[in-house]
């Protein structure tokens, strides 16, 4: 039963792949002849080995029946900021080992839940959700303008976020 569900996500990797193709060939039609991309991964480089979610649905339902927290990445491919935190998230070895204890969703597109734009549509943000489907406001990055902006420089702030927000789950469980 393992395999058919494997096949089954892969079958559905690939139609979701060649729709999203649909779109991107629009844009870049001219440059056919470059060699063919690497199928994208879920983790969309930010951290090949743990397991994404596809969908925030998906996510909220992982986070509340495994009880274990939601990190969301708000990035964009084409956005230097989302690409230069990506490189050293995927690159901290701590916070990769971290992140095995949180449900995992990266979006390159916004959803229509506000709050997950509690100040606004900025990327790269991160935002921390509780098992109880609560936003956490209380976890913020050191910028005032940008509450849950990181950049690089910021890593170490991140992992102690990550942290907190595990740290906060057992204390109000």
């Amino acid at each position: 039963a393992m395999e058919r569900s494997y096949l089954a996500l892969f079958l559905l990797l690939i139609v979701v792949s060649c729709a999203l193709a649909k779109d991107a060939g629009k844009k870049d039609s001219k440059d056919t002849t470059a060699k063919p991309k690497l199928p994208q991964t879920l983790s969309r480089g930010w951290g090949d080995q743990l397991i994404w979610t596809q969908t925030y649905e998906e996510a909220l339902f992982r986070a509340k029946h495994s009880q274990k927290p939601l990190m969301i990445i708000h990035h964009l491919e084409d956005c230097p900021h989302s690409q230069a935190l990506k490189k050293v998230f995927a690159e901290h070895k701590d916070i990769q080992k971290l992140a095995e204890k949180f449900i995992l969703l990266n979006l390159v597109y916004e959803t229509t839940d506000k709050n997950l734009a509690p100040d606004g549509q900025y990327v790269p943000r991160v935002l921390f959700i509780d098992p109880s489907l609560t936003v956490r406001a209380d976890i913020t990055g050191r910028y005032s303008n940008r509450l849950y902006a990181y950049e690089p420089s910021d890593i170490s702030l991140l992992y102690s976020n990550m942290q907190k927000a595990l740290k906060l789950l057992k204390t109000e469980l």
